[in-house]
């Protein structure tokens, strides 16, 4: 006997039933890119005495996390004053951090959360006030945590730009060149990654030779001090080219080879309690969308549904890895042919299914 399921405008019948598993997991690894964009951090339109929010404080090394706060600071007018009684320096709203640890071995990074970065430019101005130990700041760059990751920095007491990998806490020799970098003055540091290629400009000039390094693809930004640098940081942009988790880029690649089909979901298990919902979709607006007690129990047993609704045809299956195991479910949703029938829309359905499981070695291949 063959159960029946309320499932969007039709009904949905089960078939038999497949391997059981249970998606426990979501990873945060992979991603696809899209057109670019363009981010602007603006702290005047933050609260002053507080951390910006969207951002997270960590140290790399030893010690204690940095103290990050916006707060006013001098800066020249970008337009000359006219008149000598004119004031020629302002307020703005800069990041500062402004902890004062002289651990050695000690790096205060405020790392930017709501994004993660794989080919991107971003331009920031910062200024060096104090320090005895050391006095640099600069920017962490695909940062995966707080022991991999590149970084650019420029010391005021060495006077010089150096760029650093570290991996699994050890760091890179240094790379980079000796040239003033004056204490109390703002400087632009300039970083570009397309690819493997990482090149970087301090106040116009080229300070390290073009790099190329594929240990780190792709992760967060951070701003960087060291030990006991009390510095500041205005005026960061970052264009980049926006990330999208695999999972919709599979689904949009399928719906082009197949541009017939009228819609095209994958459904997983996500969140605490953990939910089946829309991971990707043909319609964006969908994502985040729960799914019902059908994908649910296709991802727990591994069941085949078809449905019929007003014009469509659709059905529910597995989305296995390598290893046959269930890690998602695939609704695709066709067009009824003239004299329709179950097997017939299973049939049109698996091959497509199966293709985009040709492209799914495991989790990691769909989810950012």
């Amino acid at each position: 006997m063959v159960r029946r399921f309320l499932f969007a405008s039709g009904l949905l019948l089960r078939f038999a039933p497949m391997r059981m598993r249970f998606l426990s997991w979501l990873p945060v690894l992979a991603a696809w890119p899209l057109a670019a964009a363009e981010l602007k951090f603006d702290f005047s339109r933050m609260p002053l005495d507080q951390p910006p929010p969207g951002f997270r404080s960590l140290v790399s090394g030893e010690g204690k996390p940095g103290d990050w706060k916006i707060i006013l600071a001098d800066f020249p007018p970008l337009i000359a004053p006219i008149g000598s009684n004119a004031p020629n320096i302002s307020q703005r709203a800069v990041v500062a951090q402004l902890a004062k640890d002289p651990t050695d071995e000690h790096s205060p990074m405020l790392v930017y959360e709501r994004e993660t970065f794989s080919d991107f430019k971003v331009t920031t101005r910062f200024k060096t006030v104090s320090g005895q130990t050391e006095r640099m700041a600069g920017l962490a760059f695909r940062v995966v945590d707080e022991k991999n990751f590149y970084y650019i920095r420029a010391s005021s007491l060495g006077n010089n730009v150096r760029f650093f990998k570290l991996v699994n806490g050890v760091r890179s020799a240094p790379i980079g060149r000796d040239l003033p970098v004056p204490s109390g003055v703002w400087h632009e540091l300039k970083i570009e990654c397309r690819g493997n290629q990482i090149q970087a400009w301090l106040d116009g000039q080229e300070v390290i030779p073009p790099l190329s390094d594929t240990s780190f693809t792709r992760g967060k930004l951070a701003f960087w001090t060291k030990s006991d640098s009390v510095s500041y940081f205005v005026d960061t942009v970052v264009t980049y080219t926006p990330l999208v988790p695999p999972a919709q880029a599979l689904v949009r690649a399928t719906l082009k080879e197949y541009p017939k089909l009228l819609g095209l979901k994958i459904y997983a298990a996500t969140g605490t309690p953990r939910e089946v919902r829309v991971i990707a979709a043909g319609d964006e607006k969908e994502l985040g969308q729960p799914g019902s007690r059908a994908e649910q129990d296709v991802l727990d047993t591994g069941n085949v549904y078809y449905g019929k609704g007003e014009g469509t045809a659709s059905v529910l299956m597995p989305l296995r890895d390598r290893n046959g195991e269930i890690i998602a479910v695939t609704r695709v949703v066709l067009k009824p042919v003239f004299g329709q029938t179950e097997q017939n829309a299973l049939n049109r359905a698996r091959p497509i299914v199966q293709e985009m499981q040709a492209k799914v070695q495991n989790t990691a291949d769909l989810f950012e």
